[in-house]
């Protein structure tokens, strides 16, 4: 979702975050798993480039939006 948001496509990801493209489609699709250390170095380039990761809450699920 937060790719999406961003305009950026799974190549450009993974270029930016130093991971496979496959890396981020099988997280993407719910096809295999993620080692935590790749999930962390997209998680802080997608914060870098302006996404805002929400917790769940009393109000709802997790979320994600844009950094004003």
């Amino acid at each position: 979702m937060a790719r999406a948001a961003l305009g950026i496509s799974v190549r450009e990801l993974a270029r930016m975050a130093g991971v496979a493209e496959s890396t981020i489609l099988r997280f993407e699709t719910g096809r295999g798993g993620i080692l935590a250390a790749n999930l962390d170095k997209v998680q802080t380039t997608l914060e870098e480039a302006g996404a805002v990761f929400l917790p769940a809450d009393a109000n709802g699920g997790p979320g994600v939006r844009l950094a004003k």
